[in-house]
């Protein structure tokens, strides 16, 4: 194990998906699965003893659910960066998943590509939320975004710092695009819309893309 790897502890109670999982993760490359957790339990436990640097939780597990794993492990461990990864797309699990700390929402059906993207931005400090789960925030715009809605024009007048190609990025944070796929609809570097994203973050005075996500959301921009 390299001292720059980064060490993911796998909560996957089904063997073949753990096996896949892995499957991905056996090419040289910084990602390493240093350990795995079949249950809820065993998940808080294994990550007591191994502290890695990202957790993939799913959230489906035989005894506790990978949401009260989540809060036990951030409970003890506030600074715990686990994502969850996994076939449920219910409102409930959704806003369940963000109250309870994790910094990433991920569908299974992800490229596997973008999933080594996320997990090495979480180590990182980002946040990333599925692009299907961005529906949900927009259609049920409360607990996680509160009800506070405002014109486009006003959004502007506060935010008239954000440039017109700014604001293009924005709504493409917004649809859950990371920095590659936003270069891509632009037909921009991907160094380029980096700098854009960065540019957004300073100007809305927000921490992460999440963030600036959600105050998109919060403020009537899309």
């Amino acid at each position: 194990m390299s001292n720059n790897s980064i060490k993911i502890l796998l909560v996957e109670d089904q063997k073949l998906m753990r096996v896949g999982l892995k499957s991905l993760f056996d090419e040289p490359d910084e990602l390493e699965i240093i350990s795995e957790a079949q249950s809820g339990k065993e998940a808080v436990e294994k990550y007591i003893i191994t502290h890695p640097d990202v957790v993939l939780m799913d959230l489906g597990l035989p005894d506790i659910s990978g949401i009260e794993a989540t809060k036990r492990i951030i409970e003890r461990y506030p600074k715990a960066k686990i994502i969850i990864l996994t076939s449920h797309l219910g409102e409930e699990e959704v806003f369940a998943a963000l109250q309870a700390g994790v910094c990433a929402y991920v569908m299974k059906d992800i490229n596997t590509e973008i999933l080594k993207m996320i997990i090495r931005t979480v180590k990182d400090g980002a946040m990333w939320l599925d692009p299907q789960v961005v529906p949900i925030l927009r259609e049920k715009n409360s607990a996680v975004i509160p009800q506070r809605q405002m014109s486009r024009a006003m959004f502007k007048e506060r935010h008239a710092n954000l440039t017109q190609r700014e604001y293009e990025v924005l709504k493409l944070i917004v649809d859950g695009k990371s920095n590659f796929e936003i270069a891509e609809a632009l037909t921009i570097s991907e160094h380029t819309a980096k700098a854009h994203v960065c540019n957004i973050i300073q100007k809305l005075v927000v921490d992460d893309r999440t963030q600036a996500a959600v105050k998109a959301l919060k403020e009537g921009l899309v």
